[in-house]
């Protein structure tokens, strides 16, 4: 409990009377009084404060949220008493969430419910918990508040970013692979598996063209493919320390999973299998390919408590255990943040794969390299620091170039814009019918 600004004010004027009293411009037993009646009031009141019921109070929130995204939850309360309450309402939510909406001063009716809705955007993925909400209440007379916390505990979990998976529902591969920043280049008739005969178009090639039902049907024929289906992509995600970067406050390992999300979608929508290898140290997480919902789900679940780690990474140990677990050719995309002084242990792991599977080695590129790169050289600061960041994305490229030397696909790319650059390069080696 504490004073309130009007019981202040009444303490301020007793204390104006006391300065009078002492002046003799009043008696002293007016200050007296004063000051007697003003405790028997704050007493009275303070009382009552104590005794007056808490108000009734349910919290309304979505039990899985996505991460970053903007979040609504709602509080009902309804007054418990006789009397009309005037309460000042602040959630216990998770700390270090940016929230508006909170506090907020409420007057509740007797018998009444009153809702209000605060917004929330989630900081981190995980399970959290609710602890209370805290409830200031005004005492009748309005001279105290009454700090109460009422007992609604609640638990949330944080998903990696999934809700634009859910604005693409409605859309088709193309119009989804677009959303999420792939440039596509739109091709007629090609793919790796037949799918139907049709009317030649202006624009076909002539090798697609059907002379046998050309020649039965008395018109041009084109034959028209689709991508193969039923194929398996499995995510190798490097959960080691070069995964802790970040760019503008945003954790890279966080984009990996959001780019992960947008991959698996498309490889589903395409009726291909999704599986993913998680590898921190010597440690690793599998789970085996599958389709469709299940597909999606796992990978959703596996990034709800997924998080990179202090520690380097043993590509040999995940190469090794990848080829012990996935025994069916599939598209390998090993998301790493490639050093020159990874450059002959990723190779091994990398050709170890390669035996079986095709494999796209994406690194993960720091937008503080690109800028320091581009830095000036006004001073002898700003000039070893953009020769060092130069030096540096040479040897990255380096690496780059000894592994595409041996066949090995690779994607230099910004975490930013990983997940249009990783849907693009997928739907690029269905297209080619490399798998």
């Amino acid at each position: 409990m504490r004073p309130a600004a009007p019981l202040l004010s009444l303490v301020a004027g007793w204390f104006l009377v006391g300065v009078l009293a002492a002046l003799d411009v009043l008696p002293l037993l007016a200050w007296a009084a004063t000051g007697a009646s003003l405790a028997m009031i704050a007493l009275v009141d303070a009382w009552r404060a104590t005794r007056a019921p808490s108000p009734r109070l349910v919290r309304q929130l979505d039990a899985v949220l996505p991460l970053g995204e903007r979040a609504e939850v709602t509080l009902r309360l309804r007054c418990e008493g006789a009397r009309r309450q005037r309460v000042r309402v602040h959630d216990m939510h998770p700390g270090g969430w940016r929230v508006e909406g909170l506090p907020r001063a409420l007057v509740l009716s007797p018998a009444h419910e009153l809702a209000f809705t605060y917004t929330l955007w989630p900081a981190a993925r995980g399970r959290f918990a609710f602890a209370g909400c805290q409830v200031e209440v005004a005492s009748h007379w309005r001279l105290w508040h009454v700090r109460r916390t009422l007992d609604v505990p609640g638990d949330v979990r944080v998903f990696p970013n999934y809700a634009p998976l859910a604005r693409m529902a409605g859309l088709s591969v193309e119009l989804a692979s677009r959303s999420v920043g792939a440039r596509l280049q739109r091709r007629r008739g090609e793919g790796t598996e037949f799918q139907e005969l049709r009317d030649y178009r202006v624009g076909d090639s002539l090798r697609k063209v059907d002379w046998k039902a050309t020649v039965r049907s008395g018109r041009l024929m084109s034959r028209q493919y689709r991508e193969e289906s039923h194929q398996q992509v499995v995510l190798m995600l490097d959960c080691g320390r070069r995964m802790l970067a970040e760019d503008d406050g945003v954790a890279h390992f966080d984009q990996v999973l959001n780019a992960s999300l947008a991959l698996a979608y498309i490889a589903l929508r395409q009726g291909d299998s999704v599986g993913l290898l998680a590898c921190t140290g010597q440690m690793t997480r599998w789970l085996a390919p599958q389709q469709g919902a299940g597909g999606m789900d796992m990978v959703l679940g596996a990034g709800y408590d997924l998080y990179a780690q202090p520690t380097a990474t043993d590509y040999l140990h995940a190469a090794s255990e990848l080829q012990t677990r996935q025994g069916r050719r599939a598209l390998v995309v090993l998301v790493t943040n490639v050093r020159d002084e990874d450059d002959e242990e990723l190779r091994a792991a990398v050709k170890m794969l390669s035996r079986r599977h095709l494999v796209l080695v994406v690194s993960l590129r720091e937008l503080a390299l690109d800028r320091a790169a581009a830095g000036g050289t006004e001073s002898l600061e700003s000039a070893i620091r953009t020769a060092g960041a130069l030096r540096y994305l040479d040897q990255r490229d380096a690496v780059h170039a000894r592994l595409r030397r041996e066949g090995i696909a690779t994607l230099d790319v910004l975490a930013s814009e990983l997940s249009g650059r990783l849907v693009e390069r997928y739907l690029a080696i269905k297209r080619a019918g490399r798998l």
